[in-house]
């Protein structure tokens, strides 16, 4: 029977709601373990939401896109086996593992009677977060098409982040865009061991690493009113012309020694604009600070042979968090080079398999807590947070054209920090230009706008038509 979320214009009516199964009955029922990297992340759902503005040709929404899914998940699932499966508390322990028994993924199909350009996409809460459904916190994998009164219609690829990280869930979409085009799954096996993250015995970290995370306390954490009052949720374009106006900006300063990274130039603009707002703060004390940290994906940085062997085609989190800080004066007379070279020092003066290992063995202590980056409670240096998923771009062109938008999602419930943090990801269909989901401060909000560069993400700017349905002329 079909149901409807919520009496909203954006309510969405779900059509039908099943579990899918894999269809290899050789492959055995089985228990994972999951690693420290995995562990530290917590039990948070993520998703990327994939956009298109017309699937029918025709203007209507195609019958053949639920029965694609149908049809193919069980096929994508005998590549993604785990992701079948359920997350359960082990009795001994008290940690979650992986029960991958074939339970099955979650695949919903629902419709929403509005069309995709009415909605506000300069704001996450009012665009992308109504296109999402909860799903059950053991389930593993929710696969969600909703279509629109447009034609046009979405794809929310939801997973427990205790799986995975944005690779995994580049992984899972352009898998499944590339077995859908051609029937076949290319990308060799996967690997799903956790062995390759051990502790050492006794574990072994320095204090500077210790220093960067804190055990997770709700009682330190901001009230929800606190929390929603602080900050503000927008979602950005920047178009390519600026990433390289930036780039060239920085090269030509004196100082520069190399030509920055697009990740590199825009970090060290968004550095010094941050710099700028806590400068100008009335409440901020001559030598206050701020910081940016990043989340890094380790995959291409780890060189010890045993780890680096396994990365290309391994299945799990190995996402690092790394600091720059630095007196917000002094950010602000820098030239853009000299903070674009901040930045590089920041992230690749790294040896990640020291910190890997280090943050494996940290958790292995703080197992029973639970951790956290200090910066996200709030307190200290101002600090913006960015996770720059733009090397692992997605292809999401499963047969009905390529997505105009692919951005992350994190469920609403693990959001209540009090330090900015942004998402960054490539457009699909390689034009360059990257789309920003930012959960900032208003003031830092006002800087970049008004700056050009980021610019408020629009309907037009998506391709997305208007197509009023009569309830909507009615209002």
């Amino acid at each position: 029977m079909a149901t409807t979320a919520a009496k909203d214009p954006m309510s969405i009516r779900v059509v039908s709601r099943r579990l899918v199964k894999a269809s290899d009955a050789s492959i055995q029922p089985h228990v994972l373990s999951l690693s420290n990297l995995d562990l530290y992340v917590s039990d948070s759902q993520i998703g990327t939401l994939c956009v298109y503005p017309n699937a029918g040709g025709g203007g209507g929404f195609s019958p053949r896109i639920p029965t694609l899914f149908e049809a193919l998940l069980p096929s994508l699932l005998n590549y993604l086996y785990p992701f079948a499966g359920r997350l359960v508390t082990n009795p001994s322990s008290g940690l979650p593992e992986l029960h991958c028994h074939n339970q099955g993924a979650e695949l919903v199909v629902g419709e929403v009677g509005v069309a995709l350009g009415s909605l506000n996409y300069g704001s996450a809460k009012d665009s992308l977060k109504k296109m999402v459904l909860p799903f059950p916190k053991d389930v593993l994998l929710s696969v969600q098409v909703l279509s629109f009164a447009c034609g046009g219609f979405s794809v929310m690829w939801w997973i427990n982040h205790l799986v995975g990280d944005g690779h995994v869930g580049a992984t899972i979409v352009n898998t499944w865009s590339r077995l859908v085009r051609t029937g076949e799954i290319d990308g060799g096996p996967l690997n799903h061991d956790r062995w390759v993250f051990r502790p050492r015995s006794p574990p072994w970290y320095r204090d500077s690493v210790a220093a960067i995370f804190t055990t997770y306390d709700e009682r330190r954490l901001p009230n929800a009113l606190t929390a929603d009052a602080s900050l503000v949720d927008r979602l950005y374009y920047v178009e390519a012309s600026d990433i390289a106006a930036l780039r060239d900006k920085a090269a030509s300063t004196t100082g520069a020694k190399r030509r920055p990274t697009r990740v590199e130039a825009l970090s060290a603009y968004l550095w010094k604009a941050l710099a700028d707002v806590v400068a100008a703060s009335p409440r901020s004390a001559p030598k206050e600070h701020c910081r940016m940290g990043w989340w890094v994906s380790a995959r291409r940085r780890l060189t010890a042979p045993k780890l680096a062997a396994v990365m290309p085609n391994y299945l799990g989190n190995v996402t690092t968090y790394t600091l720059g800080d630095a007196p917000a004066v002094e950010v602000t007379r820098k030239p853009l080079a000299e903070v674009a070279a901040m930045v590089r020092d920041a992230i690749t003066s790294v040896d990640y398999d020291e910190l890997v290992q280090e943050m494996v063995d940290l958790v292995e202590v703080h197992k029973a807590e639970g951790l956290m980056e200090a910066t996200l409670i709030g307190v200290g240096a101002p600090t913006l947070n960015q996770s720059v998923m733009t090397t692992f771009p997605h292809d999401a062109d499963f047969g009905f054209g390529q997505a105009t938008m692919a951005m992350p999602v994190v469920s609403a419930d693990s959001v209540r920090f009090c330090a900015s943090f942004l998402s960054v990801m490539a457009r699909p269909g390689g034009d360059g230009s990257w789309l920003v989901s930012a959960y900032i401060w208003p003031q830092l909000a006002a800087a970049l706008e008004s700056d050009g560069i980021f610019k408020p993400l629009t309907a037009e700017y998506l391709g997305l038509t208007l197509t009023l349905t009569q309830q909507e002329q009615d209002m």
